[in-house]
């Protein structure tokens, strides 16, 4: 073998360091600069949960962000989104969002796999049969 082929053991390969989730809900970021509102978009893309923006021209909308692009500027630059009380998606300039406020629940926050897990065992081990596991109600 050369100096740069190893054989490893997979399972100590699989040995990563955790990630901790960060919990957002409720959180109204400080938008003070470019940044900060790129920053909080990003965040605000990889939440599980909706979001209300509030716009410069002062609509309020809430919605589920599920897209977005970067451009050179923030009038180049979009997210698209699906609106709370309406089916079609719709798209906004980051030019246009004055506010962003984190008012849904997320969905992947918590230990909903080990709670579901816990459920089902338990339902097992009474002696329950034909049991399934059903995730919560999205509200």
């Amino acid at each position: 073998m050369s100096e740069l082929t190893t054989v490893q053991n997979p399972d100590e390969m699989e040995v990563v360091a955790g990630f901790a989730h960060e919990n957002l809900e409720g959180w109204v970021p400080e938008l003070a600069s470019e940044d900060d509102l790129k920053n909080a978009l990003e965040k605000a893309f990889d939440y599980r949960g909706d979001v209300t923006l509030t716009l410069k021209n002062g609509e309020r909308i809430d919605a589920y962000l599920f897209n977005r692009a970067t451009g050179s500027t923030l009038t180049d630059s979009f997210v698209q989104f699906f609106p709370a009380n309406a089916a079609e998606k719709r798209r906004v300039s980051y030019a246009e969002i004055a506010r962003i406020e984190f008012t849904g629940k997320d969905r992947a926050a918590g230990k909903h796999w080990e709670a579901w897990v816990k459920k089902y065992a338990e339902k097992k081990a009474a002696g329950e049969k034909n049991i399934g596991l059903h995730p919560e109600a999205l509200d």
